[in-house]
């Protein structure tokens, strides 16, 4: 699978993406599109429209024209690539997609989206042919922030989910003096790189809300040689950390030992350079004892940074990890 998937799925429902707008859903709602788990197939069931499909599809075109639906992404992004997956769609699925997006603030009304009436939009990705019952991966070179998507399918048919990736933007709303948590993915942070990730993917760590279980956290295989792990955030913005949270939560025989946190100042810091290399690290949290299945909190002291490394001893789970401090200019 490429690479652009170790990324945020930045249209994921969970987030908050949406499906606003769809101009046929006969066979399969619309929100399916953006369904969290993978795509299943139910033997023999059908609905009073037909086939259930877990999916969006819709009904069999006899006019010329094509469909299409808008989708409001969960985070403001730039976009590297796309899963646009057919599965359990065989003899119903588009014979090829297209993908524009576009920049718009607030709640934009869905009607005045699909019209273009005030944004502008732009191609991201042109015309593709899809398979059939697969999961079609598509890259992403145009990097402009964008908000919101129009998925348009050719002529018709059913997709089963649609997968963005790409890197969370900078929330707007985040203004020098702003108190905000400064590695939340929704405000724009991301976990750029970390030691191991066996069990549970390093973007959960700073996902909004509570974890809902073990799964929903980040965990790394058990360790049998020296050494500890660890994992490198990059904030949302340049900051002053002040507070620093972190839950354990349902990881109860499966806890860290002990952690600490250090913060570092690189705004020229390239992704993929997640070790900071001649960054000068400042530590934050000393090496501290955790509790399995707890919520932690502390208080520090700290200069400006733009990235924070969590070091866990030696190895384990964390469900969540927040930074709250005030956004520096």
């Amino acid at each position: 699978m490429s690479r652009f998937t170790e990324l945020v799925d930045v249209a994921a429902a969970r987030l908050g993406g949406t499906v606003l707008l769809a101009n046929d859903e006969f066979f399969a709602p619309k929100e399916n599109l953006l369904k969290a788990g993978q795509p299943v197939w139910r033997e023999g069931e059908y609905t009073d429209r037909g086939k259930w499909m877990d999916g969006w599809e819709t009904r069999r075109r006899r006019s010329p024209g094509h469909d299409w639906c808008i989708i409001r992404l969960g985070v403001p992004a730039k976009l590297y690539g796309v899963i646009v997956d057919t599965s359990y769609f065989k003899g119903n699925y588009p014979e090829e997609c297209s993908l524009e997006g576009c920049e718009a603030e607030g709640a934009a009304d869905a009607g005045a989206l699909a019209a273009g009436n005030g944004v502008e939009w732009t191609e991201i990705l042109p015309r593709s042919a899809l398979r059939g019952d697969a999961e079609n991966p598509f890259p992403i070179t145009q990097r402009s922030r964008v908000t919101h998507l129009r998925f348009n399918i050719y002529p018709d048919g059913g997709v089963a989910r649609l997968r963005v990736y790409g890197e969370p933007v900078n929330h707007p709303g985040l203004r020098p003096g702003t108190f905000a948590d400064l590695a939340a993915l929704k405000n724009g942070g991301l976990v750029v790189g970390c030691s191991d990730m066996f069990f549970g993917h390093r973007h959960n760590l700073i996902l909004p809300g509570r974890s809902t279980h073990m799964g929903d956290g980040w965990e790394t295989k058990r360790r049998r040689g020296p050494g500890h792990d660890w994992i490198v955030v990059r904030l949302a913005a340049r900051g002053v950390i002040s507070q620093i949270e972190l839950d354990t939560d349902h990881f109860k025989g499966n806890a860290p030992e002990s952690c600490s946190l250090e913060a570092c100042d690189a705004p020229d810091l390239a992704r993929g350079q997640h070790a900071a290399d001649g960054a000068p690290w400042t530590t934050l949290l000393p090496r501290t004892p955790l509790h399995p299945d707890a919520q932690h909190r502390f208080e520090v002291s700290a200069d400006p940074a733009t990235h924070a490394r969590l070091a866990i001893y030696p190895d384990g789970g964390i469900a969540r990890l927040r930074l709250f401090g005030k956004v520096t200019a």
